[in-house]
């Protein structure tokens, strides 16, 4: 049983918010190079391969989740503050899940990254 399972995204940064539970900056909104590929953004590392049809451009963003750099999105976000994530959060139309690359290749990818030991 995994009871975290069933929390939203709302629900975790509401918890970190009355937890008071210091995070690295990683998780708020900063300028980085990014990139767009299918409609995700990608932030521009040695492990992404810029295509040739692909255009690096400066954007203030921030990930709402944290994984692998060849496959998690980031959204265009201004929020520096747990309060500004979760006005954000509350508003959003796409899930976290959504920002994933790997997911919108597969209606299964999580399971099938499950399947194979990733978790």
């Amino acid at each position: 049983m995994f009871p975290l399972s069933n929390w939203t995204e709302l629900d975790i940064w509401k918890y970190i918010e009355a937890e008071r539970i210091p995070l690295p900056d990683l998780y708020f909104a900063f300028k980085r190079e990014v990139l767009d590929r299918a409609g995700t953004l990608l932030a521009k590392t040695p492990h992404i391969q810029v295509q040739p049809d692909e255009r690096v451009s400066v954007r203030t963003v921030r990930f709402r989740t944290v994984g692998d750099a060849t496959c998690t999105g980031a959204v265009e976000s201004t929020a520096s503050s747990v309060a500004d994530i979760i006005l954000e959060t509350a508003a959003a139309r796409l899930t976290e899940r959504g920002g994933r690359a790997d997911d919108q290749r597969s209606d299964t990818a999580m399971e099938d990254r499950k399947r194979q030991g990733y978790f």
